[in-house]
């Protein structure tokens, strides 16, 4: 399970990562990683990481886990929402295509469960998610290998049929810690299909006005929040956050405060997850006005 406020369990089906912008600076998957390879009991952690004068960093390897952990939410028949790769980013620019189209057939396969993939590496997401219709075949052979059990071809067939985009369980997001990074990865997110499209603005490092962001249509509209009645391409959710553990960088009340109201504004969900702080046990409490935990409507749309 996990300890994170917005989700129910974790999945890595790939480990490893690189430091890609500000955000990363305070990774606490690179220090995490680092533990559980120096423990040996995941060995598929191995060379993901090295020791330095800051502690553990990441070297750039990036590994597929074994199928036992691949496979996991297969053998969970209880509805749950999976957070994938908290210990990677499924679309770093070193996935194999190959990993991704197995990581998309579990998915595929298993409607009952609701699944947040988060990316830094909103191009590659884009041009993937995008190419996924004639990327059905070599899905539908990831999950055949995968899960054939008694009848591969079945379970071919099954997959190649659910891999139209977009499936409704995947939810699709970005992280933003500032408006730079918000202006560059949010359009992506607007273009490429998903049941719902969410940013994470976590670790929070300087306010960010959405209604800037240029969406992706014909006419160029500046708003990736819904202007009007109807509008599609659209963020659905926007969680907040300060960020934590050693080295944490202030986070201010405005910003977040700003976020929340262009969300209320907006009509689009809101998720106030913590103010930050190097001692998560003794953060600030979340003020009144901010403790705002509202989850997407679930809906399917381009």
């Amino acid at each position: 399970m996990s300890n994170i406020e917005w989700t129910e369990a974790t999945w890595n089906p790939i480990v490893g990562c690189t430091i890609t912008s500000p955000g990363c600076t305070n990774c606490y998957a690179m220090k995490m990683a680092g533990r559980i390879e120096r423990m040996g009991t995941a060995r598929h952690y191995d060379g993901t990481t090295l020791t330095s004068k800051a502690g553990s960093v990441w070297t750039g390897k990036l590994a597929l886990a074994p199928e036992h952990v691949l496979l996991a939410p297969l053998r969970r028949r209880k509805p749950t929402t999976w957070f994938v790769n908290s210990m990677s980013d499924l679309f770093h620019e070193d996935a194999l295509d190959a990993w991704i189209d197995r990581v998309f057939a579990v998915m595929a396969l298993t409607p009952q469960h609701t699944y947040q993939v988060l990316t830094k590496r909103s191009d590659r997401m884009r041009a993937y998610v995008g190419n996924l219709p004639n990327r059905d075949d070599f899905v539908g052979h990831a999950a055949a290998h995968l899960w054939g059990g008694e009848n591969p071809d079945a379970i071919y067939d099954q997959a190649r049929r659910a891999v139209m985009m977009p499936l409704p369980n995947v939810w699709l997001g970005v992280s933003a810690e500032d408006q730079r990074r918000a202006d560059e990865r949010i359009p992506d997110l607007l273009a490429t299909p998903a049941a719902i499209r969410f940013v994470s603005a976590e670790p929070l490092l300087g306010p960010i006005d959405f209604m800037r962001i240029r969406r992706p249509s014909p006419l160029g509209s500046m708003s990736a929040l819904p202007c009007e009645p109807g509008q599609s391409a659209t963020l659905d959710w926007i969680i907040v956050g300060g960020e934590s553990g050693p080295g944490a960088r202030h986070m201010e009340d405005a910003w977040a405060e700003s976020i929340v109201q262009q969300c209320a504004a907006a009509g689009t969900a809101a998720f106030v997850k913590q103010m930050g702080g190097p001692v998560k046990a003794r953060m600030r409490p979340i003020p009144a006005h901010l403790m705002v935990r509202q989850f997407p409507e679930v809906r399917s749309h381009g």
